[in-house]
């Protein structure tokens, strides 16, 4: 269902599933879902039956593991994937010796991320032009 994406084909439908839920349903910028820090994350995948329906990036910043870019595509909402998701990207970190974990997570999606664990830390904020709040984990 999900793994690292590691192949060009794999980065290309990464950034369809980020484009079809950031910048064709939130109305989020192409030049800013599409930014510098690509080159270098880690892009997670997922897939059903070959099709690709969920995308996660991780970076990793000084003894922080940040998970950003977290999408699930419409029709395979509801069904858990988001929370798989969450997990394998908090299991993928944890692999690397990371135990400090951060998002700035979408402000509707603050109780989704505390049932992983992680708090709400700080006043809301606007990015790309949706609220956020910054939410951390540790251990």
């Amino acid at each position: 269902m999900f793994r690292i994406a590691t192949t060009p084909a794999d980065i290309l439908k990464v950034h369809a599933v980020r484009a079809i839920v950031f910048v064709e349903e939130q109305h989020v910028p192409y030049d800013l879902e599409v930014d510098e820090y690509d080159q270098s994350a880690v892009h997670i995948l997922g897939e059903c039956e070959g099709e690709p329906i969920a995308a996660g990036r991780l970076r990793f910043l000084g003894e922080w593991a940040k998970l950003e870019r977290i999408a699930i595509r419409s029709a395979w909402r509801g069904r858990g994937y988001g929370h798989q998701l969450v997990e394998y990207m908090l299991a993928e970190a944890r692999r690397r010796g990371y135990q400090r974990f951060k998002m700035h997570a979408q402000l509707y999606l603050q109780s989704f991320y505390a049932r992983h664990g992680f708090r709400a830390q700080g006043a809301p904020f606007l990015e790309a032009g949706i609220e956020h709040c910054l939410m951390v984990r540790e251990a």
